[in-house]
């Protein structure tokens, strides 16, 4: 298929149709048996998440595909090395290997501006996901996200992996089954607050095509010069803010949050700005959220805290637990709970694409998580207190406010 064709193709969003190389056949194995995976923008993260697909005896990765040669050729020299031959195809154009029809799913860990824009590409090309945080750069995207995997019926997972970790999973349990009594403060760990908007960097010589496809890196980012600082960042995390503000970190911490406080499909409905070094939200049911870098216990990096009326539970990335009750820890649980933050999350994304069930990070939960960062970030950056319709998904009597919840695109790469 053409590219031009390709890109007819993709505007209109097909229908639940299931290729019939997933499904088990006579003489016609499937993702029953095998699923194939592509691996798209593969860099030091995407290294190790794609490891983890490697080890997993239903997977076969058939191709992968870069903007840049060397680590397109890097990625490939990795799949090969790993089974022993030569048959792992290389792409530079994301549109060619979406034309494929013997692909199952795709691993996107492109720099953070692509993320949604290639999700979107793949589902509609009728490809599952598992696509790198941050999922989204902008309220709009969010949106867009979530209907384009419902419309597809197409399987998505974000890579908020500590939603399958034991650790977090309990403290969540916590919450969420009245443990801790009601329920009145959640705390994430944003890994730092700064917004600022992005902007060009010195103009350096472009390399050759073959090298870096300047243009495709760019994706739907404003064009700008050449820069190998850009071409190493993932700059855009976020509504065009360099380092994502709360996106960052956040979208793995406030995603905890939203989900001990049974608020998958909403958001907080107020956002403060920063005051004595901490912002956050209060959500409709009255549970308060904090974002805070400071104060934590020892617990590892991307630390969570739930308070209720008749306890607390606070843990991270080391698995261990802090919490005002040991009584609040089952017999035979020592206060640490190690987890595998990759293998159970792919597990769970794997076991998707073969039931066509939804992943616990599928689209409509990535959705309201990001939603809930961008949100913060805009009340962080305009500097001022911000009320929040879920509902319509709007800033309540901010014009300014509502003009950052989407940002332009440059054609022909125009996600909503």
């Amino acid at each position: 298929m053409k590219r031009r064709d390709f890109l007819k193709a993709a505007a209109v969003a097909a229908p639940l149709v299931i290729p019939r190389h997933v499904l088990s056949a006579p003489g016609q194995p499937g993702a029953n048996d095998r699923i194939h995976l592509a691996g798209i923008g593969i860099g030091g993260r995407g290294s190790g998440v794609l490891g983890e697909f490697l080890g997993q005896p239903d997977v076969r990765c058939v191709a992968v595909c870069d903007a840049r040669a060397d680590r397109r050729a890097r990625t490939k020299s990795m799949v090969d090395t790993r089974y022993g031959n030569q048959d792992c195809a290389e792409y530079s154009d994301f549109r060619d290997l979406l034309a494929r029809d013997d692909l199952d799913a795709v691993l996107i860990t492109t720099g953070s501006n692509n993320h949604a824009l290639l999700s979107m590409y793949a589902a509609r090309a009728g490809k599952d996901v598992y696509c790198e945080k941050p999922c989204t750069k902008t309220i709009a995207e969010s949106l867009a996200l979530a209907e384009t995997f419902r419309r597809t019926g197409r399987v998505y997972q974000g890579g908020m992996q500590r939603r399958n970790v034991p650790n977090f999973e309990l403290a969540i349990a916590l919450a969420r089954t009245g443990k801790l009594g009601k329920l009145h403060t959640v705390h994430a760990h944003p890994g730092g607050m700064g917004t600022r908007t992005s902007g060009w960097s010195t103009p350096e010589p472009e390399p050759p095509k073959e090298e870096v496809d300047w243009d495709l890196f760019l994706g739907s980012a404003a064009w700008r010069p050449f820069s190998r600082g850009l071409l190493n960042s993932g700059f855009e995390k976020g509504g065009g803010m360099v380092g994502g503000g709360v996106l960052e970190w956040g979208s793995h911490c406030v995603d905890m949050c939203q989900w001990a406080n049974n608020a998958d499909d909403t958001v907080p409905i107020e956002y403060d700005p920063i005051v004595d070094g901490q912002a956050g939200g209060l959500y409709a049911n009255g549970v308060k959220l904090v974002l805070r870098n400071d104060g934590w216990l020892p617990l590892g990096s991307c630390p969570v805290r739930f308070e209720g009326d008749a306890g607390w539970v606070e843990t991270g990335d080391s698995g261990q637990f802090g919490v005002s009750s040991q009584t609040l820890l089952a017999s035979g649980v020592s206060g640490e709970l190690p987890g595998q933050p990759h293998v159970s999350h792919v597990r769970d994304f794997l076991n998707c694409v073969k039931s066509r069930g939804k992943p616990r990070v599928n689209a409509d939960v990535a959705c309201q998580s990001h939603i809930a960062c961008h949100a913060a970030n805009i009340a962080i950056f305009l500097g001022r207190k911000l009320a929040y319709d879920p509902k319509t998904n709007e800033f309540l009597g901010d014009e300014q406010a509502n003009r950052l919840r989407a940002e332009a695109a440059r054609e022909p790469w125009i996600t909503y």
